[in-house]
């Protein structure tokens, strides 16, 4: 079974939208008091301009002509002031995986790829945020050689 890897096209939105809401579906489910529920939360005029962002980059997995998995990235140059360096960081916005293509490598694929993307465009890193609910993906990224950054915290009053 043959993974291939390629830059998204418009024409990939209905196959990417149950990607997209099974994220966003993780996100409610782990997040309610920040998430809404939303059968479309990635409207197909902002997928276009997304694609039309030269700064965000978008990859897809497919195996044959079906599409299992879905990258979101986007470059970002960090100004150097008094207390940081300037840096050129490429973020991972969301990786997903078909539930139904676990396992078989898709996602190391998708990651691996955006890893050497990320190096011909010169980037000092490649970071990412991610749930502390999201054991799974935490376990599968320090799998891929990340490391943990920084943490958000948060008291919550509601």
């Amino acid at each position: 079974m043959e993974i291939s890897i390629r830059k998204a096209e418009q024409d990939d939105y209905e196959s990417l939208l149950p990607l997209f809401k099974q994220i966003h579906e993780f996100h409610v489910f782990a997040r309610p008091d920040l998430y809404i529920e939303n059968s479309t939360p990635v409207a197909q005029e902002f997928f276009k301009s997304q694609l039309m962002d030269g700064k965000q980059h978008i990859f897809v997995a497919a195996i044959g002509i079906d599409i299992v998995g879905v990258i979101v990235t986007m470059e970002e140059e960090i100004i150097q002031n008094s207390f940081v360096k300037a840096r050129k960081v490429l973020f991972i916005n969301s990786l997903c995986v078909s539930e139904t293509h676990r396992k078989i490598g898709v996602g190391k694929k998708l990651t691996t790829y955006v890893f050497d993307f990320g190096r011909s465009l010169g980037v000092d890193s490649i970071e990412l945020g991610v749930s502390e609910e999201n054991t799974s993906a935490i376990d599968f990224y320090r799998s891929m050689g990340m490391t943990t950054k920084s943490r958000k915290m948060e008291m919550p009053f509601n």
